[in-house]
C-alpha cells in the first residue's frame, strides 16, 4: 500500500503542475502579457493550494475514501479546464473572473491531497522518512511534467486534450486506489461508478477535443477557421472568408490580405529602395515570408538570413499552396536561408563574431511588445547589437506599434533606438486592419528617400512615402523613458495604452 501510494503522489504532481502550466499558457494566448499572467496564475495557485493545505484538517474520518473524491474531482476540473475556458472566453464580460475561480478550485484540491497522503501513511514510516519520500516524489513529478509540458504536450496534443489526458491521469489514481484497497474505503462501489462515468466524460473530450476546440475558435473569430495549431510559443489561427485571409498569434491579428501589402510594402520599401545596391539581408520576425516576398523584388539583394523563433510558422508558410501564394513562395528562395532560433540570442552570437560580415538592411518585425519577451527585443541592448552588425550606409527598420493609439509606446522605441546609437526617421502609414501604423528607419546617417521604386508596388510611391515622414500632433514625438532589460517600461507603456483603447 505504502509503495503505491507514493507512486500516485509523483503522478498527482505531474497532473497538478500541468494544470497549472495549462492555465498560465491559455492565459497568455487569450489575454496576452505571458509574464504577468504567469505570475499570477502561479501566486494565485499557490496562494489556493495553501487554503486546501489548511482545509485539510478538518478531513477526519475515511481519509482513503475522501482522497479517492479528492482525485476525481481534480480530474473532473483540472481535465476539463482548458475546454470550458476556450469555450466561454468570447461570452464573458470579464474572463478573469472564471479563469481565477477554475485555478483555485483545482488549487485547493492539490492543497488538500499531500495532508491527506501524509495521514494516510504515517503508520507506514516514521516521520522523517515519510516526509522525504512524499516530497521526493512530489518534486520528481514536477519535473516530469515541466519537461513533458512544452516539448511533448503543447505542440502533440495541445491544451485541451493534454488538460483531459492528465484529468484521466488522476481519475486512473483514483480508480486504482480504489480495485486496490476497496475494504479500506466507505461506498468503494459508489466511488468506482462516479469514477468510471468521470473517466468515460474525460476520454469523449480528449478524442472530441479538436471539435472543442473548432466550436471555440468559430466564436472566436467572425470567419472560418481553415487552420489552428498549438505551438510551444504560440497558438496559430488562420481564418478564411470570401476575400480575405486572416492570420492571428496568440488570438492577435497579425495580417488580413486585403491590406497586408500596405504593412509590409511600407515595411521594407522606403528604406531598402533607399540604399545603393544593398546585397546582403536580414530578417528578424516575419514567419509568414510577406516581409521576404518585398525584399525579393530587388534582383541586387544576394541574400537573405531570417531568424524565425518559431518553426512551425515558417514550416507552414513554405509549404502550405495557399500560403505560398500569398507570400511568393519567398522562404523558399534559394538566396533565402531560414534560421529557427530566439532573434536575441542569434544576434548577441553573432555580433559577438568578429568575423561576421554586416548587413546592408535588417528588418525587424516582431510583433507587438505586448510581453516582457518579446519587450526585449525593442531594448537598448538589443538595438546596441543591431548597431553593429548594419553597415555603415545601411539601415534598420522596425515595425514599432500604432503612434495613434499607443503614442508613448511608439516614441520610446524610436528614443531607445537613438539612444543605441542610431540617427532615427520615424514614419507611419494607414493600414486599414490596423489603423495608423508606425514604423523607424534607423542607420548612421541621415535617411534620403528614394525617388524610384520597384514596379508593381500598390501602395508605396515617392509621394506616399513624402506623406510618411509627417506626423500631426496627436501623434507627434513625445520624451518618454528608454527601454532597458531591466526596467522593460516599453511593455508598461503598450499595456496601459491599448488598454484605455479597450483592447487587452
Amino acid at each position: 500500500m505504502a509503495f503505491l501510494l507514493l507512486f500516485s503522489v509523483f503522478v498527482i504532481a505531474t497532473c497538478g503542475l500541468v494544470y497549472e502550466l495549462i492555465a498560465g499558457t491559455l492565459a497568455s494566448y487569450l489575454l496576452g502579457d505571458s509574464v504577468t499572467q504567469f505570475s499570477t496564475i502561479i501566486g494565485t495557485y499557490l496562494f489556493a493550494m495553501g487554503i486546501g493545505s489548511w482545509l485539510s484538517r478538518y478531513i477526519t474520518k475515511n481519509l482513503l475514501a475522501s482522497f479517492v473524491k479528492i482525485e476525481i474531482l481534480i480530474g473532473l476540473v483540472g481535465g476539463s479546464a482548458a475546454s470550458v475556458l476556450f469555450l466561454i472566453f468570447e461570452h464573458v464580460t470579464s474572463f478573469r473572473i472564471p479563469l481565477y475561480t477554475i485555478v483555485s478550485i483545482i488549487g485547493i484540491l492539490v492543497g488538500i491531497e499531500i495532508p491527506l497522503l501524509l495521514r494516510i501513511l504515517k503508520d507506514q514510516f516514521d516521520f522523517r522518512d515519510l516526509v522525504s519520500k512524499v516530497f521526493t516524489f512530489d518534486y520528481i513529478g514536477a519535473l516530469v511534467a515541466s519537461i513533458l509540458f512544452p516539448l511533448i504536450l503543447v505542440p502533440h496534443l495541445g491544451l485541451v486534450r493534454s488538460g483531459f489526458m492528465f484529468g484521466m491521469m488522476n481519475v486512473a489514481v483514483a480508480l486504482w486506489l480504489l480495485y486496490r484497497f476497496s475494504e479500506y474505503v466507505t461506498q468503494a462501489h459508489i466511488h468506482k461508478v462516479t469514477a468510471i462515468l468521470t473517466l468515460i466524460a474525460l476520454l469523449f473530450g480528449f478524442v472530441y477535443g479538436d471539435a472543442i476546440m473548432d466550436v471555440a475558435e468559430a466564436s472566436m473569430f467572425p470567419d472560418r477557421v481553415i487552420y489552428s495549431t498549438s505551438t510551444p510559443y504560440q497558438r496559430i489561427v488562420i481564418t478564411k472568408a470570401p476575400n480575405d485571409l486572416r492570420l492571428f498569434l496568440n488570438n492577435n491579428l497579425q495580417f488580413s490580405t486585403r491590406d497586408e501589402y500596405r504593412y509590409h510594402e511600407a515595411l521594407v520599401h522606403p528604406g531598402l529602395a533607399s540604399i545603393a545596391n544593398p546585397k546582403r539581408v536580414l530578417i528578424l520576425g516575419g514567419g509568414d515570408g510577406l516581409a521576404a516576398r518585398e525584399i525579393l523584388k530587388y534582383p541586387f539583394v544576394e541574400s537573405v538570413t531570417q531568424i524565425e523563433l518559431d518553426p512551425a510558422m515558417t514550416q507552414l508558410f513554405s509549404k502550405n499552396d495557399l500560403l505560398t501564394q500569398l507570400n511568393a513562395n519567398s522562404l523558399n528562395s534559394p538566396k533565402l536561408h531560414i534560421i529557427n532560433e530566439d532573434a536575441f540570442l542569434w544576434l548577441k552570437d553573432y555580433a559577438g563574431g568578429d568575423k561576421n560580415p554586416r548587413f546592408d538592411f535588417i528588418v525587424a518585425d516582431f510583433p507587438d511588445p505586448s510581453n516582457y519577451s518579446i519587450g526585449k527585443l525593442y531594448s537598448l541592448t538589443f538595438f546596441k547589437l543591431l548597431h553593429q552588425i548594419v553597415a555603415d550606409e545601411g539601415e534598420v527598420v522596425v515595425q514599432s506599434t500604432s503612434p495613434f493609439i499607443a503614442r508613448r509606446s511608439y516614441w520610446c522605441v524610436n528614443n531607445t533606438l537613438a539612444a543605441a546609437g542610431f540617427i532615427t526617421t520615424p514614419y507611419h502609414a494607414y493600414v486599414p486592419s490596423f489603423g495608423e501604423w508606425g514604423f523607424i528607419l534607423a542607420g548612421r546617417q541621415l535617411f534620403a528617400p528614394a525617388s524610384r521604386y520597384p514596379e508593381g508596388l500598390r501602395f508605396v510611391t515617392p509621394d506616399t512615402v513624402t506623406s510618411m515622414l509627417h506626423f500631426p500632433d496627436d501623434m507627434s514625438a513625445l520624451k518618454t523613458d528608454i527601454n532597458r532589460l531591466d526596467n522593460q517600461v516599453l511593455v508598461h507603456y503598450f499595456d496601459e495604452e491599448w488598454a484605455e483603447y479597450g483592447v487587452n
